[in-house]
């Protein structure tokens, strides 16, 4: 296959010129076949690895005018330094923080583009001041979340030009969300060319649903020829928080059913069987589901022609109505925020009771429906900004499923944000609070491709 002499790195290029590297399966295949055709490495399993230093991955997610990031150490779960960059475009202003230190400092920074917004958080990490690395060479990948993989990806992949002419494929599920975070990755590839590049989907942990599970009802040509199916999201969140919940109980995650539970600004539910993602709430897109911030969740389809008809309404006016104007913003009608609501609920603000009491009733229906589907729950977890704080909300949500052993203990359930076993002495089913940390699995799942295949 190679010449005699021919480079490891030479090799390396081989395959990813040629698009070889698609996932972290066929990097085994690929050490495999080098150790082959070249007998001296076989001793040497990790050889990609240039140096024995540990990994740093830089984390990034990428919104229209926005860029959240990220510098961890996956090994040993520390982040380095972290930030955001708003107003991409626009003006640009940097906000970036070092954790050892609970450093903060703020700039505002000329950002036409996403390009000078990642060399500003370059610039920013490698600061003398206020840096946490020397220099760019420290930063030995970066992982990018995707929002929409589509069926295409069912795990994270090493970027090459296969992957991005794909997810351009993916970009009419997600039209809002993926045409941002591929212009990270450009922005990414442009100013930090030759540093590998990998892509985590939201929707990849949920690949595991069966046909039963993710097929709408509807002429079936329409997910032949369109793909419209359930596809689900916040996949990286749920993933992680069953883990966590496996290793917090003692048992293999392959023994238990979990019921994994996402409340924040956005929300969805998932069941998880043996480790696998089997049913979600969120479908076709992020809308579907539970009532969240501003998304109305599950409506009769027949709901969008009525407000057509009746208010001489555009499909994208309604479509703008049920994402950004709905949800317990259009019951509460003041405010999207869950912390807002409970302050006006305890105030007497019927409508804020009202919100609180739709959106418990929902996610209540999800947890036991969710249970089904699996024949029974080990646990219930609570994850993510009203997932983890809100107290009083997950009171409210367990309250009815005691027939289920699903109980909590009112003093351990005044946690907020720390992992905890919240469950009562007599309860039957585990109910964990256990804080989300997307950016982890990310980090991690970059840092295990990128040190099978090299740099």
């Amino acid at each position: 296959m190679f010449m005699a002499g021919t480079s490891r790195r030479k090799k390396f290029d081989f395959f990813r010129n040629n698009g070889l590297f698609f996932s972290s399966e066929w990097s085994t295949i690929i050490i495999a076949i080098l150790a082959e055709h070249t007998p001296s490495i076989k001793a040497e399993p990790n050889f990609f690895k240039e140096r024995d230093t540990i990994m740093k991955v830089l984390v990034i997610n990428a919104g229209s005018s926005s860029l959240k990031y990220q510098l961890m150490v996956p090994e040993t779960k520390e982040v380095l330094a972290k930030g955001l960059c708003e107003r991409i475009g626009i003006d640009g202003r940097l906000t970036h923080k070092v954790p050892a230190t609970d450093g903060k400092y703020e700039f505002n920074i000329p950002m036409p583009t996403h390009a000078e917004a990642i060399q500003a958080v370059l610039d920013a990490l490698t600061s003398p001041e206020h840096g946490v690395i020397k220099s760019m060479s420290e930063i030995d990948a970066v992982g990018h979340r995707v929002v929409h993989g589509g069926e295409k990806f069912a795990c994270s992949v090493l970027i090459d030009d296969a992957v991005m002419a794909a997810l351009e494929e993916c970009i009419p599920l997600a039209p809002l969300h993926n045409p941002a975070n591929i212009t990270g990755i450009q922005a990414c590839q442009k100013v930090m060319p030759g540093v590998p590049m990998v892509g985590v989907f939201d929707t990849a942990f949920h690949q595991t649903m069966p046909p039963r599970a993710f097929m709408y009802a509807i002429p079936y040509e329409y997910y032949e020829k369109d793909h419209v199916r359930r596809y689900g999201f916040h996949g990286t969140s749920h993933l992680y928080v069953s883990r966590r919940a496996a290793d917090m109980l003692g048992r293999p995650i392959e023994e238990l059913k979990i019921v994994t539970c996402h409340l924040g600004n956005g929300s969805s539910i998932c069941a998880i069987d043996g480790g696998k993602s089997i049913e979600t709430s969120m479908g076709f897109t992020p809308l579907d589901g539970v009532p969240m911030g501003t998304r109305s969740g599950a409506v009769d389809p027949s709901i969008i022609e009525f407000l057509m008809h009746t208010h001489s309404l555009t499909i994208d006016e309604v479509m703008n109505i049920l994402n950004k104007k709905s949800g317990v913003l259009g019951v509460f009608g003041v405010s999207s925020d869950f912390r807002d609501l409970e302050k006006a609920a305890e105030e007497g603000n019927e409508r804020a009771k009202l919100a609180i009491d739709m959106f418990c009733y929902k996610v209540t229906k999800r947890i036991a429906s969710a249970s089904a589907t699996m024949g029974g729950v080990d646990a219930v977890v609570f994850t993510a900004g009203v997932g983890e704080n809100s107290a009083e909300l997950r009171e409210q949500i367990v309250s009815s499923l005691g027939f289920m052993g699903i109980k909590i203990d009112p003093e351990k359930n005044k946690v907020r944000g720390e992992e905890t076993d919240i469950s009562a002495a007599d309860a039957t089913v585990h109910t964990l609070l256990i804080p989300t940390n997307e950016e982890l699995v990310i980090a991690t799942d970059t840092a295990e491709i990128v040190s099978k295949l090299g740099k």
